[in-house]
């Protein structure tokens, strides 16, 4: 993708030309499945192909991107759904910039509520952080200029107002607006930020606060958090985490022209205007360059699609009646959808489908197997009783880590680390996934990754007689750890790689290794 698109990814976590269809009849939605909102049905009775499915799980197995979960509607019934182990179904996950399109959805319930007139200024909302002298562009700039991305700005605003220890609504407004508004695209995650400070100024809620009632409740969406600034505002364009359902639930809301369960929650007009092309995007940019809305991007195949940094996606399918939820960990976002179009779109045919139980069957187990690949070596070590609970003293470093304990069992690994502020415990299965039972703060984060609680899942394994090598996933974010413990007698080093170094073409991870000395 293009430099704004990559700078966001690289510095995140600081993150319908009519709509000619049927709608999904609400009845539909009445009968859920055991441990799910949406009713099921096979993939054949709604029109879409068991083999086309499979094609797509198995192409992305292949495809080297690390997928968390999928679920696909059709007319409102999941056809197939699958997590990929340690993922599942009962786990929230970071949506990055997928964030935007639920503050999109705020904006329009305050348009629905006669709150607010987009064609508003936006210095009209913040009369004492605005700069003494505002430019003219600054002045022009309004509430739809933020939602489509047109603020004028040459730059993401973001990073400057993460790092300002003035109010983030004061830092974006004295950021230079170099291009008349409306005329310049430019990916802002600044802008998605003031929008949900718009809010907060009108309504006196955070985001979080004033969709509880108005998206959260009626789509049954629970569970959630959402990360807030200094200020306590929601970070509006980026830190929700919300389970995979309840992506497809947003998905399933819009491609219904915002009715649900039979009341109207959004304004057809304001559905039709988000996802619609309200400006030119990123040229030549493959789904990047068709055209953005208010915090949607329009897709080839004239879909649109809320997506937020990594490959976490809410597809909305007008013309198939379908609607996607993905998320996952990908340096490539185009490949993930370049392996969408090409394999689950042509599963999509109208009407019916004769069953194929044959394919049904192989579909039905390969779901029920999907996981992450896991590293193997050996099991054992020749070291296991010279380190088995022994305390290692560490040198001093920027993790602020100052021992670690290791002990081993048939089942796997226990690291235990104590840090300046805690004790953590976290435990690794041999050469399979161990899922740790409470949500915790890492004790090793890389950056402004993995800041959050989140559950844990590890798996361990011996590299050569003298490394352990453990593997984590945060299984609430996305993110990943790979612990490379080297033990040299009474020495040892512990070497850091992130998922997302690890996935970068640079390969760099910013920690440094960390160095102990056995006790006694």
């Amino acid at each position: 993708m293009q430099n704004s698109r990559r700078h966001f990814i690289k510095t995140a976590g600081v993150g319908l030309a009519g709509l000619g269809f049927a709608l999904s009849p609400v009845s539909q939605l009445l009968a859920a499945a055991p441990g799910g909102f949406f009713p099921h049905a096979s993939p054949e009775s709604q029109g879409v192909s068991s083999k086309g499915i499979l094609a797509f799980v198995e192409a992305a197995n292949a495809s080297g991107i690390s997928w968390h979960s999928f679920m696909l509607l059709r007319h409102g019934k999941v056809v197939a759904e699958g997590w990929w182990n340690p993922f599942a179904q009962e786990f929230v996950h970071s949506l990055y910039s997928l964030s935007k399109s639920f503050t999109s959805t705020a904006i329009g319930f305050l348009v629905k509520e006669g709150k607010l007139d987009i064609n508003t200024p936006v210095i009209s909302f913040f009369p004492k952080e605005v700069p003494a002298n505002p430019s003219e562009n600054l002045q022009a700039m309004t509430v739809k200029n933020l939602l489509t991305m047109n603020t004028g700005h040459e730059t993401d605003t973001m990073p400057v107002m993460g790092s300002s220890t003035k109010p983030w609504t004061q830092a974006f407004l004295e950021h230079p607006v170099v291009f008349k508004p409306g005329t310049h695209f430019l990916y802002n995650t600044g802008a998605t930020y003031m929008l949900g400070a718009i809010l907060h100024t009108i309504t006196g809620q955070t985001l979080e606060q004033y969709l509880a009632p108005r998206l959260f409740q009626p789509l049954e969406i629970t569970g959630y958090d959402w990360e807030t600034s200094p200020q306590g505002l929601n970070t509006a364009g980026y830190g929700l985490r919300v389970k995979t359902e309840d992506i497809a639930k947003l998905g399933q809301l819009y491609l219904q022209q915002g009715q649900w369960m039979g009341k109207e929650l959004l304004p057809a007009s304001w559905v039709k205007d988000a996802t619609s092309h309200q400006t030119d995007s990123q040229v030549n940019n493959g789904d990047w360059s068709q055209g953005y809305g208010y915090q949607f991007w329009r897709c080839t195949h004239n879909a649109f699609r809320g997506d937020g940094a990594f490959g976490q996606y809410c597809i909305v399918m007008p013309d198939k009646d379908a609607v996607l939820a993905v998320t996952s960990q990908t340096p490539d976002m185009q490949k993930s959808l370049n392996i969408i179009w090409e394999h689950l779109l042509p599963a999509l045919q109208d009407g019916s489908l004769p069953e194929d139980a044959r394919a049904a069957s192989t579909l039905k187990k390969t779901l029920s197997s999907l996981s992450l690949p896991v590293v193997k070596g050996s099991t054992t070590s020749s070291l296991f009783q010279h380190i088995h609970m022994r305390q290692w003293l560490a040198d001093k470093n920027d993790l602020h880590a100052y021992s670690l304990q290791f002990a081993f069992s048939r089942s796997g690994c226990t690291l235990t680390t104590k840090t300046d502020t805690d004790t953590v415990t976290l435990n690794f299965g041999w050469e399979k996934w161990e899922l740790n039972k409470a949500r915790q703060l890492y004790a090793f984060p890389e950056g402004n990754l993995n800041k959050a609680p989140t559950r844990v899942a590890g798996t361990a394994t011996w590299i050569n007689d003298s490394t352990l090598q453990l593997n984590l996933r945060f299984v609430e974010t996305f993110h990943g750890d790979r612990m490379q413990c080297v033990f040299n007698g009474d020495q040892l080093s512990v070497s850091f790689m992130s998922s997302v170094a690890e996935n970068s073409k640079e390969k760099m991870d910013s920690r440094k290794p960390l160095r102990a000395v056995l006790q006694g």
